[in-house]
């Protein structure tokens, strides 16, 4: 079995933390976002785990807990442990957190009917004045977001109302003397304006400082892989992404000559991709490095293959024998280094503790690590996207990368629906490139999730110049999004689109048709296979 690294415990050590007990609610991460963004670490645990062992080891300053879609009524609904209000820390309730707190407390949740409240709504003040809503009203009423059926219907002893909204008479409550605090809304969604405000004065009144740093992260990361690794020697899958360039150059930080690289190139990169990633670790950090060029090997498997599932199978498995084979050449690697963020492993704990709720494995490298009897080095496990970037910084990574779009493992082989031929991608990557510099000089690349071309697999007739043309059309591609799970397409105006479907037919010989896909996902999906 693998054997995964887990360095959260040496930095937990350091920081001031507040725990996130999660019963379920598809917002949780948005708490953690909004924590971090304030600089303070915190983690989200299912509570299925918050045993009062669990909480005499993790020592949290203060505790929020979740909504969720369990009714509080319930037989069975989830609870935390009772010794959670034993602590002596503040406590905030979110939705399901809030009424679970009343319950639990000696009040009471019911449902009844015309008390439901789903969507916008919005909150006004009592008469009373609470620290934790300190500047958030800007006027006589607060735009909130609401998702709960179940209401508070009487309050537990020592805690008093201080806001309301029509359909939640208990919207904000409140034991200032215990700093519990409950409130039936959202704060952590967009839909909620200025629900940062609150968070900020929750950690203001929990006494936090601010300590999470990237600087400071960088020095204890550093320390906890040192102490993990030893003197072993570590291999560390390198893609060019910013996940695991970052953890290249904080492992290498860390070890030094211990660790090697292996760049993968299987004939499926974007325009110059692997001369620029070679060169700026070779050149730039003088890192040691493996450049694996097994295109021909990848081209050769996939040649008339037009299934996408089949053609993710065979550069999947292709890719962990190639990789096998030539960490074998390296030998005596013990560990194995992966990007793997904070956000896969939330995602892969089962909020009900079965498998079958798992939304998807951390686990970046499908198989290597069981295959080869490694252990896993991931020091980025802590990490959100943003943070990632920001730790990029701390070591030096160019913006270039840092700011790089998300590219799949299959590469261009999913953005070549059909048969893959190597003149297909030829003409994919020229016609790519112009795309992403179209929207480099239009100033638009930061604004945009993820943008790049995919060749049809479908010829059209065209007219260029005086003679008749029989070439692929293309379809240019650009989303909106916060984390990849859902997206909505750039809304390019008609001059940009005209401009780029110019130069590239211009300039591209092979297209002679430009299209541009306005499929939101859900129902599509960003990339076409």
């Amino acid at each position: 079995m693998t054997e995964t690294a887990d360095i959260a415990p040496a930095h937990q050590a350091n920081h001031q933390k507040l725990l996130i007990v999660d019963f379920g609610s598809q917002v949780t991460q948005l708490i953690a976002r909004r924590l971090r963004e304030l600089s303070v670490y915190c983690e989200i645990h299912p509570f299925q785990t918050v045993t009062p062992d669990f909480l005499a080891e993790f020592e949290p300053r203060a505790v929020i807990l979740s909504g969720g879609p369990a009714s509080v009524p319930d037989p069975g609904s989830p609870r935390p442990p009772m010794e959670i209000f034993e602590l002596g820390v503040p406590i905030l309730g979110i939705c399901y957190g809030q009424q679970v707190m009343v319950q639990m407390l000696g009040g009471e949740v019911v449902r009844t009917p015309g008390t439901a409240e789903f969507g916008r709504a919005y909150v006004s003040p009592g008469e009373e004045r609470l620290e934790l809503l300190r500047g958030w009203f800007h006027g006589e009423r607060e735009q909130v977001w609401m998702s709960h059926g179940d209401h508070v219907a009487r309050l537990a002893p020592g805690f008093e109302v201080y806001a309301t909204s029509p359909g939640a008479p208990f919207a904000v409550i409140a034991d200032p003397e215990r700093r519990f605090f409950g409130v039936q809304f959202h704060p952590e969604v967009h839909h909620t304006p200025h629900g940062k405000v609150l968070y900020e004065n929750f950690v203001a009144l929990a006494g936090f400082t601010g300590d999470w740093t990237m600087g400071a992260y960088r020095e204890q990361a550093v320390q906890a892989i040192r102490d993990q690794v030893g003197d072993a020697r570590v291999i560390c899958a390198l893609s060019g992404g910013v996940d695991s360039s970052v953890a290249a150059l904080l492992i290498h930080e860390a070890i030094g000559e211990q660790l090697t690289c292996v760049f993968v190139d299987h004939g499926l990169l974007r325009k110059n991709e692997a001369e620029e990633v070679v060169g700026m670790f070779r050149d730039h950090y003088n890192l040691p490095l493996v450049h694996a060029d097994e295109s021909d090997l990848f081209l050769s498997r996939l040649e008339g293959v037009s299934d996408p599932e089949q053609k993710r199978k065979i550069i999947g498995g292709l890719f962990i024998d190639v990789f096998d084979k030539h960490a074998g050449e390296i030998g005596g690697a013990e560990f194995l280094a992966q990007g793997t963020l904070y956000p896969d492993v939330i995602e892969s704990v089962s909020f009900a503790g079965g498998p079958s709720v798992t939304i998807k494995s951390h686990h970046n490298v499908g198989g290597l690590p069981e295959k080869m009897g490694m252990k896993l080095v991931e020091p980025l496990r802590e990490l959100f996207k943003d943070e990632v970037r920001a730790l990029g910084r701390e070591l030096g990574l160019p913006d270039r990368f840092i700011g790089r779009h998300p590219f799949p493992g299959p590469g261009l082989a999913i953005r070549c629906p059909g048969e893959i031929t190597r003149a297909k991608l030829d003409i994919l990557r020229e016609a790519d490139a112009i795309f992403i510099d179209q929207i480099r000089r239009h100033g638009l690349y930061d604004e945009i999730w993820q943008a790049f071309v995919a060749i049809l697999p479908v010829r059209t007739v065209g007219v260029m110049g005086d003679g008749r043309t029989y070439d692929y059309a293309c379809a240019l591609r650009a989303v909106t999004s916060v984390d990849g799970m859902t997206a909505d397409y750039y809304p390019f105006d008609h001059d940009f689109l005209g401009e780029t479907a110019t130069r590239i037919i211009n300039a591209v010989p092979g297209i002679n048709r430009v299209t541009y896909d306005i499929t939101s996902k859900p129902p599509g999906t960003i990339e076409w296979e």
